[in-house]
């Protein structure tokens, strides 16, 4: 008889700081490259997504799982400068190795500049491709963080996720 299941929900948080130039990476978020004039830190592992880490920690954490530095710590070599998406597709695997089943995530960016909207749509898109969902599981939404704190001078970009993971029951 197959166990139970349970559904878990998980939240995650994520900030990255902008840099002008040379300093800074071509900017991503949701796996959609954002022509822009700053990009996120180089100090970042990855291509510095703060919205699919976010995600991936609000999934890790609703399966009940380590977090995203747990199994892609920036000290691994082989996954410098891996696409966050590829980490998104590797945490739903995860996640379906502990026998666990993504029902949905949403999230929230906060950032000043860029606009997000224009691009919202094929954020969910990318970020449903790489967890296996229907777009409709995937929310994603802006706001600023109305010219105050390090958010509101425009020194970085964080993001917010929550998200609901079907386990077996303990």
């Amino acid at each position: 008889m197959p166990k139970p299941k349970i559904t878990r929900s998980g939240i995650g948080y994520d900030v990255h700081r902008l840099e002008q130039g040379p300093h800074g990476r071509l900017l991503v978020l949701g796996g959609v490259p954002f022509h822009h004039d700053q990009g996120l830190t180089l100090a970042g592992h990855s291509d510095a997504d703060v919205l699919c880490h976010a995600i991936a920690d609000a999934l890790l954490g609703a399966a009940g799982l380590q977090d995203i530095g747990h199994y892609f710590p920036n000290t691994d070599a082989s996954i410098k400068d891996i696409s966050s998406l590829e980490i998104l597709r590797r945490v739903s695997a995860i996640i379906a190795d502990n026998g666990g089943t993504i029902i949905n995530v949403d999230s929230t960016l906060v950032a000043e500049e860029p606009k997000i909207s224009p691009y919202v749509l094929e954020m969910r898109e990318k970020i449903a491709g790489a967890l296996g969902l229907d777009t409709s599981r995937v929310g994603v939404k802006a706001t600023t963080n109305e010219c105050l704190g390090f958010l509101g001078r425009g020194e970085g970009i964080a993001a917010l996720a929550t998200s609901s993971v079907e386990t077996p029951s303990d």
